[in-house]
């Protein structure tokens, strides 16, 4: 079967179309549960930066500039999805590809595809928060491509969408992270000398140095 749509590989297209419509077969409980999931996930990466930002309170400078960027490698991963987004301009699925039925609201036209933007930011998250915090990849990891593949399962991204993000943030976020570290730890080094800003990056007994 061809679907023969435009900038779309027709597997990716398939693949769609089988799993909206699996995803149409489940309960309406388990629906609901998966359109509120998609967007709840990024409230739980904002819980595991914060998490990671407290942790770093007691560690050293280099610890402490590493939380601090994990939350910009996410935000810097999702300004260039953004870019690529608005330069190769393909519509959503939900409009491409006729006769579905998908559990979340198709965007507005104009908000396009390719990559996806929710998947770019799992991407970043998993990357930056495994540096910051190396517990968090025994979980972050599943929770962004469970976060990724829910924009397939609502019908709002091809595969290759998610895929593509997932892809652009864990190659942007250890760039931002790598350029930035350096004048990071620089930073928090200099924040700690100061009692008055000290308790936003030191807590009592953490690196005063």
């Amino acid at each position: 079967m061809h679907n023969e749509i435009e900038d779309v590989p027709d597997i990716s297209a398939e693949w769609y179309r089988e799993i909206t419509e699996f995803a149409r077969t489940t309960p309406p409980w388990f629906q609901d549960l998966a359109e509120i999931g998609t967007e709840a996930v990024l409230l739980i990466f904002a819980a595991l930066f914060l998490g990671a930002w407290w942790r770093a309170r007691r560690g050293d400078d280099r610890t402490m500039a590493l939380a601090l960027l994990a939350p910009v490698a996410m935000v810097m991963s999702y300004l260039v999805s953004e870019i690529v987004k608005n330069t190769l301009r393909i519509d959503r699925p939900c409009r491409l590809v006729h006769g579905v039925v998908t559990i979340a609201g198709c965007p507005e036209y104009g908000d396009w595809s390719l990559p996806s933007n929710h998947a770019t930011l799992a991407g970043a998250t998993a990357v930056a928060l495994a540096v910051a915090w190396r517990h968090t990849l025994l979980y972050v990891p599943v929770l962004a491509a469970l976060g990724a593949f829910s924009r397939v399962f609502v019908g709002v991204h091809f595969p290759h969408d998610i895929l593509a993000g997932l892809l652009l943030g864990a190659v942007v976020a250890p760039l931002v992270v790598l350029t930035l570290v350096a004048p990071a730890t620089w930073l928090v080094r200099r924040v700690r000398e100061h009692a008055t800003l000290r308790p936003l990056v030191a807590g009592a007994g953490g690196d005063r140095r």
